[in-house]
């Protein structure tokens, strides 16, 4: 067995929020080191003052370094099939899994951690952080708080816990921590199908014994999502679900923006049993916006399917519906009675107290308030008509890709990172077919507005 005996510097200590600054990582076969590697990263953001102060590494060190994803393919290719080694490991593991999620691509090793096993074959220390024990052990730390540094020193830490495990301890085994643990598993799934559903973004699908779909779902971690269900006793329905899954596939994605979307389609298509919540149309109402015959924008709330109008966007009922139309209301100035609020023949309730300018009356120009009208509009359009949205791929080197033209969305797919300079043509080649409804319109639209980062070609 091999060992990837790893330590990381970072920005802060959220693997979520903050990034990797240096790694090392020591290859072991259980004798002696075999191998290592160890660099600066560039952390593409701001290291703050008081983490150069423990670390000794500054912005202007890593300027130059490079970034986590040029070193990628090294970190894979040295770590495979090692189990992965760090004191305190989830700290080192989860900042490197979630690296490796931004870049599209599922990190899973087995993991052993060398604060634990301390505790258990050396007992009786008040401490034992990595500072601690190596000094209780008598473990020299040249460089602490670097990341070559600490990661050496966990190497000779690990060493005396495979001596003293195999000459004082030999019923005690080396405690590997599987990557991925199964809980609560039912008379039709075992662990190994479990453990064959990756740790990635995508959309998965839950069957019964004889194969029928019984719910469709999305995550970004397919895996951890899949134990989530199986361990669920929150509820009759859960139970029940539960109790019936059977099989598992999955389709992964790369792509968060194009599992919203792939699972509003399935569910959509295959009307799932427990899907019940999403089974229905989510564009059952909708804000309706047309000029009246003075040429005023009016808005209404209404059935889509009653309307022949284009929606604004679509709600789940009228009262939310309503409730945003309200907050328009308040925000841009709009006349109530205009908005379909206030029935009444003459002036709206908000004009009585100054808080409208008087369109319900003819009052104010129909250019300016239209103006602020259409600012509501705006809020819920495309960008652009035509545009080619780039987000993650399904690996390192692939980008997904999401096609919206003339305002409908036409589906999505993948090219490799080295042709993202297609001609649009070319690129649009690539997309595979989707059916385009209001739900899907809505999450593109609420995905571009909540990720203003992400890369978009426009035509």
């Amino acid at each position: 067995m091999k060992y990837a005996i790893l330590d990381i510097e970072t920005t802060g200590g959220s693997p979520v929020k903050e990034k990797i600054t240096e790694i090392a990582i020591y290859i072991h076969d259980g004798t002696k080191i075999i191998h290592e590697f160890s660099s600066l990263i560039n952390p593409e953001k701001n290291i703050p003052p008081f983490i150069t102060g423990l670390t000794g590494i500054s912005n202007e060190m890593v300027a130059d370094s490079p970034k986590f994803y040029e070193i990628a393919r090294k970190i894979v290719e040295l770590t495979e099939h090692c189990v992965f080694v760090g004191h305190n490991v989830s700290f080192d593991y989860g900042f490197i899994q979630n690296e490796f999620k931004q870049l599209g691509y599922e990190y899973k090793r087995d993991t052993l951690c060398t604060v634990k096993m301390s505790r258990k074959l050396f007992p009786g220390y008040p401490s034992y952080s990595l500072g601690k024990i190596c000094q209780h052990l008598n473990i020299a730390i040249n460089g602490r708080h670097r990341a070559a540094g600490d990661a050496f020193a966990t190497v000779k830490l690990f060493e005396l816990i495979l001596q003293k495990n195999q000459t004082l301890h030999k019923d005690i085994p080396i405690e590997v921590k599987p990557a991925g643990r199964i809980k609560n598993l039912n008379g039709f799934l075992t662990p190994e199908k479990i453990n064959e559903v990756p740790a990635s973004t995508g959309v998965y699908y839950l069957h019964d014994i004889d194969g029928n779909l019984l719910y469709v779902g999305k995550s970004t971690n397919i895996h951890s999502r899949i134990l989530s269900h199986l361990g669920n006793r929150a509820s009759r329905r859960a139970n029940e679900l539960r109790e019936r899954i059977a099989g598992i596939s999955f389709e992964l994605t790369g792509s968060e923006l194009i599992a919203l979307l792939l699972e509003s389609e399935e569910i959509k298509k295959h009307m799932p049993r427990y899907n019940r919540a999403q089974r229905r149309n989510n564009s059952a109402w909708g804000l309706f916006a047309y000029k009246d015959g003075k040429g005023y924008i009016n808005f209404k709330i209404g059935k889509t399917r009653e309307n022949q109008l284009k929606p604004v966007t679509c709600f789940n009922n009228a009262k939310e519906g309503k409730v945003l139309l309200s907050a328009f209301i308040e925000k841009h100035w709009l006349c109530q009675k205009l908005c379909g609020l206030y029935d009444t023949e003459g002036a709206c309730f908000h004009y009585e107290i100054q808080q409208c300018n008087g369109a319900c009356i003819g009052k104010e120009p129909i250019s300016v308030y239209n103006k602020r009208a259409e600012k509501v509009i705006r809020q819920f359009s495309f960008d652009h008509q035509n545009m080619l949205i780039i987000d993650e791929g399904r690996s390192l080197d692939e980008r997904s890709l999401i096609a919206v033209e003339s305002g409908i969305y036409k589906g999505f797919g993948y090219v490799d990172v080295e042709n993202t300079y297609l001609q649009i043509d070319d690129m649009k080649s690539c997309i595979k077919k989707a059916s385009d409804n209001q739900d899907v319109r809505h999450i593109i639209q609420n995905w571009i507005r909540k990720n203003r980062h992400i890369k978009i070609i426009r035509y």
